[in-house]
């Protein structure tokens, strides 16, 4: 047996309210520890002298990332 509760003039059962209220909750909850998103951060600008040495020097940075990562985990 339910027991029943009036709100704004209708029955609504306790299992209802117990689920909105759950619902509420973890929504809530969930919005408020998600905060913003991080702008990826940004280096220095690269000034190379051509193309190659420009793609040589992402390279670099790719990997010491990758590596970076990996200490880390």
């Amino acid at each position: 047996m339910v027991a029943q509760y009036t709100i704004f003039g209708r029955q609504v059962g306790s299992h209802i309210l117990s689920m909105a209220t759950l619902g509420t909750l973890f929504a809530g909850s969930a919005i408020a520890l998600s905060g913003e998103k991080k702008a990826k951060e940004q280096g220095p600008p690269i000034n190379a002298q051509s193309t190659e040495e420009e793609q040589f020097i992402q390279d670099f940075i790719k990997n010491a990332n990758a590596e970076e990562q990996k200490a880390k985990h």
